[in-house]
């Protein structure tokens, strides 16, 4: 999953993470001078039923506004192109539901519950096929049922990865669903009935869903968490540009008005049934989303107990404000990790080995996360693999025998070994001060290590350049960046989003056979054996090629208001806890 916060960390640009992330603690459990680490809800309780657990000392009533300082939030809010941290740690949390979820209690931790479904499915002997019994007391905001149909349609829309180019289906519905070399999805593939698709089967009568696989795929469940294995109403998301700025929610809350990159606010959803929701809640009013906020004008609000600070809660902390957090907000201030690795992606046609390493060396690490408003330590550490701390079957390894650090003489050495002009053409995201001030930090970097240096302003999410092909300003770079989040706890959710041929994150162009056919065995091993064969794969990549720099590892500083209750993280997804907090009256 991609983070969506624009950041000089990455080319720069990094992303405030699609996928999951982790525990959270106070600053007297590990905040001050430590890196967390999480596993990003592996827990599973298939037989969870609504309503969720009650909150200690809930109550009802009130507005909670939420800061993202630099955080620009989804362009869009449909359910199927949901792909990053920022836009599913809210909807996936209040707005969307899906065939699964997660439960988070009061500590963050997160467990792989029901959602729309009664389980967590019926799987084949195989996993090749799975069946979801769907529950019968789960309605849309005008109060109509959900149907099975509409969970099928909603399904077989994440096979247009066309209609959806930046969506999590061209990852998983795409490479795991039957008949996807046939079936393009309802919108792409206009002259294919999609109820005659093999990948999924419904019953409206029986209230089921049946998905059908290419392949082994045992994280089925996990990948049912995601919006786009959740509902589409039929006919109102037959247009996906107008349905995602105006959805149908099923939900505890419904969009009452959404500005992209500005503002979303959502109120109660009056046809939600607390019955049907084993890991929901209905506490507050109303919920104000502020994207693109300023970060020191956060801070300072949210440091000041002053009446607006105090119902908000904002999902990042500058570092020139950690100290005064720190000594001043107890148990307001949350540390979440979160199982993020941030990378520069060198574009691999255009650039050699040497070129690669020269940019590990000559990127100016610590200085960039200080220039960025981050915690050297505690909210970024620098990584040495793929995968980050917490996932099963991270490796532990260097790539040339020790941790990559800046030493620009180191660079110019490589450089001169390499036989790729010396240019370090880039992007990064102007609407965000701390973008720029990180850009001039990596250009005056690279620059004393040898790079010529180029770096192009963009107005619009990096990954929008990135991962278009066919755009001009793409095609003229040398480097490019991922910010990438666990999807679901393994190396399945990491290996093959950034490093398969042709992944749509691969936004470095890096393709090699030998590793695209290991990618492609994992799934048919026993699964005590996938957790370690992503490990090599990861080590083998990185040792062999080395086709991106890992830059660092993430844990996140959340800030809370004095009459929020409940201040909390989700390890799932790396967010504050938004289904579980609440207004103090």
């Amino acid at each position: 999953m991609r983070r969506t916060k624009p950041l000089a960390a990455l080319a720069v640009a990094s992303l405030l993470a699609l996928a999951a992330c982790g525990s959270g603690d106070g600053p007297g459990e590990g905040t001050e001078g430590s890196f967390g680490e999480t596993d990003a809800g592996k827990d599973k309780d298939p037989n969870a039923e609504g309503p969720a657990p009650e909150v200690e000392g809930a109550e009802s009533g009130g507005t909670i506004t939420v800061f993202l300082p630099g955080d620009y939030g989804p362009d869009d809010l449909d359910p199927t192109n949901g792909w990053s941290v920022t836009g599913n740690s809210i909807q996936q949390a209040l707005t969307s539901r899906s065939l699964t979820q997660y439960r988070v209690d009061s500590d963050g931790n997160a467990t792989l519950v029901p959602d729309l479904a009664v389980d967590l499915g019926q799987p084949n002997d195989d996993y090749t096929q799975w069946t979801f019994q769907l529950r019968d007391n789960a309605s849309w905001e005008d109060g109509s049922p959900i149907t099975a149909e509409e969970v099928a349609f909603g399904i077989a829309r994440s096979m247009d990865s066309t209609a959806f180019p930046g969506g999590p289906g061209t990852e998983y519905s795409t490479q795991f669903f039957a008949g996807a070399d046939e079936f393009e999805g309802p919108y792409t593939d206009k002259d294919t009935d999609w109820t005659e698709w093999e990948g999924v089967e419904f019953d409206n009568d029986a209230n089921t869903v049946t998905i059908n696989m290419s392949k082994s795929f045992p994280d089925m469940d996990y990948w049912g968490a995601f919006m786009a294995i959740g509902p589409a109403p039929l006919g109102k998301a037959s247009n996906p540009p107008a349905y995602g700025q105006n959805i149908m929610s099923n939900g505890p809350y419904k969009v009452e008005s959404f500005k992209a990159q500005d503002e979303l606010v959502l109120v109660k959803n009056d046809q939600w049934d607390p019955e049907s929701d084993p890991a929901r809640h209905q506490y507050a009013d109303k919920f104000i989303f502020k994207f693109n906020a300023d970060p020191d004008q956060t801070d300072q609000i949210m440091l000041s107990d002053n009446t607006e600070s105090q119902t908000a809660i904002s999902n990042d902390l500058s570092a020139s404000s950690y100290q005064k957090a720190l000594d001043t907000l107890g148990d307001r201030l949350v540390q979440q990790s979160a199982q993020c690795t941030g990378f520069l992606y060198p574009d691999y046609e255009k650039t050699d080995l040497a070129f690669r390493k020269a940019i590990a060396y000559g990127y100016p690490y610590e200085d960039v996360w200080a220039a960025t408003g981050q915690v050297p330590g505690v909210t970024r550490v620098q990584a040495n693999s793929i995968m980050p701390p917490g996932m099963a079957g991270k490796p532990d390894y260097f790539v040339d025998g020790e941790a990559f650090s800046y030493d620009p003489e180191k660079a110019k050495e490589l450089l001169a070994e390499s036989e790729v002009e010396p240019l370090y053409s880039a992007i990064y995201y102007e609407p965000d001060p701390l973008a720029v001030a990180g850009a001039k930090v990596a250009q005056k970097g690279l620059e004393e290590a040898g790079f010529t240096v180029k770096y192009t302003p963009v107005q619009e999410s990096p990954y929008s350049t990135w991962t278009n092909p066919d755009d001009k300003l793409n095609k003229s770079l040398t480097v490019r960046g991922v910010n990438w989040c666990s999807d679901w706890p393994s190396g399945s959710t990491f290996i093959p989003s950034l490093f398969r041929g042709g992944a749509t994150y691969n936004t470095g162009g890096f393709a090699e056979e030998s590793i695209d056919e290991l990618i492609a065995e994992v799934p048919n091993l026993p699964i005590e054996e996938q957790a370690d064969a992503w490990g090599e794969i990861d080590e083998k990549i990185m040792t062999e090629f080395f086709p991106a720099i890992p830059v660092n590892y993430y844990n996140n500083l959340f800030t809370f208001g004095s009459k929020i209750g409940n201040p909390s993280g989700d390890e799932a997804l790396g967010a504050p806890n938004y289904k579980n907090v609440f207004v103090m009256q």
